[in-house]
């Protein structure tokens, strides 16, 4: 990786990570369930993405920009995991379980999409 490509890398993944919150955001507001469906619906655009450019041609600095920079700080395991605790703790725990399992299924789906469009 090149110098500029490390910049790159920053200012991508620091506008994702912004056009992440402001998504999640707004989805959250016209939501009106204690279910974190913001993070639930970056997370499963970010896998069917990640899914467009793992079958694509990009390689090498383009290939870890794209990838690394703007999907991977799209995307957000932490916030995710977070959120199934939190409703855990507030004795939702079967949101919280099916948070998991729609997470996990809607990610592979969406990953297996996107490789299989451009593969």
């Amino acid at each position: 990786m090149t110098l500029l490509g490390w910049i790159a890398v920053g200012l991508a993944g620091g506008a994702a990570a912004g056009a992440r919150y402001l998504l999640d955001a707004e989805i959250s507001r016209l939501s009106d369930s204690p279910f974190p469906i913001g993070i639930l619906v970056v997370n499963a655009l970010g896998a069917l993405l990640l899914g467009l450019v793992a079958g694509s041609t990009l390689h090498g600095q383009a290939l870890v920009i794209v990838a690394g920079g703007v999907i991977g700080s799209f995307t957000t395991f932490s916030t995710w995991i977070l959120d199934t605790h939190l409703l855990a703790t507030a004795d939702l725990a079967r949101l919280a379980w099916l948070n998991i399992a729609i997470s996990i299924v809607l990610g592979l789906a969406a990953v297996t999409l996107g490789h299989t469009i451009t593969s």
